[in-house]
């Protein structure tokens, strides 16, 4: 079958040096672009994240230092993948708990402007793990029939992934062509970030989900303790998360005026 979509959807997949958003980097992407159409352009890149990567990271997905060492940096090739994705929804296992969150500071750090807000993205993991939950080769086996080959390589995980989706649809009558309903039905908690520091209240309204200030607006605490701003921004937070508030910041501004 087909996907039902409006605009094109890039399905992705990112081996990395590690888990942490802030610090670890992509050392291979991969992406699968299906157009409306039902066209396909795919491409996979190895990056060298400029940092060692940690033996136990390379028994996962087997990508070595030497593997990387004469390949491009993510900032060379930021603008290339920029390009492949910036007119599309995203898919991906995982996705919106790691995958978009890191490539977003990736792309930030490339000085790319990334951002979701005229995208939608599909997290295949979690309508998996509503429906059945198991992990990707276990997905693919139960609704692919066949053997994951090449699992934890970014190509083999991305096409698996689609190929997931596609069989999703057509198991559940209750999961809609989509992507809209797609992106909907497998987000988890809304947050305004990626890493979900700042979350919306049932007003749609930014709160802080962390800390001192944990459900406080955000413009509220702008407003009342203008210090804190200063210090989220020379903390440990991914630069998505300093960009989202530097928004709110800018747009009560400009509210006032």
């Amino acid at each position: 079958m087909n996907l039902n979509l409006t605009k094109p959807i890039c399905f992705f997949d990112l081996e990395t040096t590690g888990v942490n958003i802030s610090k670890d980097r992509i050392v291979e992407i991969s992406i699968l672009k299906i157009f409306p159409n039902g066209n396909e352009e795919s491409k996979t890149w190895l990056v060298n994240p400029e940092m060692p990567i940690p033996k136990e990271v390379t028994a996962i997905h087997g990508i070595t230092d030497a593997d990387v060492s004469d390949k491009p940096t993510f900032k060379e090739l930021a603008k290339e993948i920029y390009n492949m994705i910036k007119d599309s929804d995203l898919g991906g296992f995982n996705s919106n708990k790691f995958d978009i969150p890191l490539l977003a500071e990736e792309m930030l750090r490339a000085d790319v402007d990334f951002d979701m807000k005229n995208r939608v993205a599909i997290d295949v993991q979690t309508i998996f793990h509503k429906m059945e939950q198991r992990t990707l080769s276990a997905a693919y086996k139960f609704y692919c029939n066949e053997e994951l080959e090449g699992a934890h390589g970014a190509e083999a995980d991305t096409r698996a992934t689609f190929e997931v989706l596609k069989a999703q649809i057509a198991k559940y009558d209750e999961i809609e062509n989509d992507t809209k309903f797609l992106a909907e039905f497998s987000s988890r908690k809304q947050f305004a970030d990626f890493a979900g520091f700042i979350a919306f209240n049932k007003n749609g309204e930014e709160c802080f989900s962390f800390g001192k200030h944990k459900g406080k607006l955000v413009t509220e605490v702008l407003e009342t303790e203008p210090g804190y701003f200063g210090w989220l921004l020379n903390a440990d937070f991914p630069l998505y998360t300093k960009k989202v508030l530097t928004a709110i910041k800018l747009r009560n501004f400009n509210n006032k005026f």
